[in-house]
């Protein structure tokens, strides 16, 4: 850890956050890709009920980002602070049990998907010209593949705690490059015509296969020479540490986990309009993550900084990490505004050409990418407080975004506006939700007794 101090203390602003965001961003966008390589390649099949099944199952295969974010947010920022604190030692004992912790629930969670299966898709919505197609999909990439997922998404926060994010984001990359390459070899080569949501599922399977081991190895040697570890040895952290973990993790999942929700909510609430506007809300929630992505990656990339920042008592260089970061974001969410706005047939027949699925993906784009520099305000201010320790107003951030605002907001548009109003709750609930943060935000350092500033 100590090359990496001069990361964390001395760099410049700027340079310290490219270090850590750019290798975050790049994981976050070959991840993305991989994910809209699946739809895209099931695309070419021309048939909208087979990328309804796929955008159906997406938000059961979230749940493993839900699982690795409480032991990767709550160990991966907890660590961050025990190391700008000094306590290497502890911070050891973190990293052990939460990847442990993490794989455990892994298991659970795929025995559940495996048990549950159809019912879990029937409440989804997925009806009967969807489901066989969404069984194929969730039994390779959750049941099967759901373990690595989460073990891969935990590992690289460990490693991206520490100051190793290319490390991190080379796993992540490696994956998704793998998924796209193997995508066309199993839905168009070895496995015969009407199978190609099952090869998108074992081509997504193997991939995540094969960044677990990846991460195997690179975690195996980082516990050689920093204060990584992986055996327990009846040597567990504090119960102030678990504490912690839980406190940060449980809120960043719950964020996670809501954001699914109201997808499943969306998804559902499209399929009762039709299966076309189902598989068109599919693509435009896919092709609006692009910036979304890079957003989070620097957020990814911003948390330990701040975290080490907050520990060691260097407000000022935390306030500036903060700053910086959220404003590159917005400037890059402004931009994709534009260009979403100008492109957004071209976004849509890259999927699928059919006609009355581009028309309809065309419209929602349009509607849902005024969002996204709200969106960003609203990642920065969950994130920071992670950073910082602040679950509880993490917790509540993701409370009052997706339970206070956007659902309930989302089930009123659709009643008067039918699928026009689903489109557009997205828009009037991050205006809302980014309001009510800043007040947040500012409670926070009113609390803590720093200046108070933007």
């Amino acid at each position: 850890m100590n090359d990496k101090k001069f990361l964390f203390e001395k760099d410049k602003v700027s340079h310290a956050l490219m270090i850590m965001a750019l290798p975050a961003i790049a994981s976050q966008l070959i991840t993305l890709i991989y994910n809209i390589a699946d739809t895209w390649f099931v695309g070419r099949a021309g048939n909208p009920y087979m990328i309804g099944a796929c955008s159906l199952v997406l938000p059961i295969f979230m749940i493993t980002i839900v699982i690795s974010n409480i032991f990767g947010a709550g160990g991966g920022t907890l660590i961050a602070r025990l190391i700008g604190s000094g306590n290497d030692e502890e911070a050891s004992k973190v990293s052990a049990a939460c990847v442990w912790m993490s794989v455990g629930s892994g298991l659970f969670f795929s025995v559940l998907c495996l048990i549950f299966m159809t019912p879990m898709l029937e409440a989804l919505g997925a009806s009967d010209n969807l489901i066989e197609y969404c069984k194929q999909y969730m039994f390779f990439v959750v049941i099967i593949g759901g373990v690595p997922a989460i073990f891969s998404n935990t590992v690289s926060s460990m490693l991206r705690s520490i100051g190793l994010s290319s490390k991190a984001s080379i796993g992540l990359a490696m994956g998704g490059i793998l998924n796209i390459l193997l995508d066309p070899l199993f839905m168009f080569v070895i496995l015969p015509d009407g199978y190609e949501v099952m090869g998108a599922a074992i081509a997504t399977m193997l991939s995540n296969v094969a960044a677990s081991v990846y991460f195997v190895v690179v975690y195996a040697r980082a516990c050689k020479n920093t204060i990584l570890k992986l055996a327990i040895r009846n040597r567990y952290p504090s119960a102030k540490s678990f504490k912690s973990i839980f406190g940060v993790g449980i809120p960043a999942a719950m964020g996670v986990l809501l954001f699914d929700i109201c997808n499943m909510i969306i998804n559902n609430l499209s399929a009762s309009h039709g299966d076309i506007e189902l598989a068109a809300i599919g693509i435009v929630l896919k092709a609006e993550r692009l910036p979304l992505n890079i957003g989070i990656g620097i957020c990814m990339g911003m948390v330990p900084l701040i975290a080490y920042c907050y520990a060691s008592g260097d407000r000022e260089r935390m306030d500036s990490f903060f700053r910086f970061g959220r404003g590159v974001g917005l400037v890059i969410g402004v931009i994709s505004v534009v260009l979403y706005s100008i492109f957004a047939p071209v976004i849509i027949e890259f999927f699928i050409d059919e006609p009355n699925t581009v028309a309809f993906g065309t419209q929602f784009l349009r509607a849902r990418c005024l969002a996204t520099p709200l969106m960003f305000l609203c990642f920065t201010m969950v994130h920071f407080t992670q950073a910082i320790g602040r679950g509880r107003e993490s917790f509540w951030l993701a409370i009052i975004r997706q339970v206070i605002f956007n659902i309930p907001i989302l089930f009123l548009f659709d009643s008067l506006f039918g699928m026009t109003g689903i489109v557009w709750t997205q828009v009037v609930a991050d205006l809302l939700t980014v309001i009510v943060s800043y007040i947040i935000y500012f409670r926070v350092r009113k609390r803590e007794g720093w200046p108070f500033g933007i």
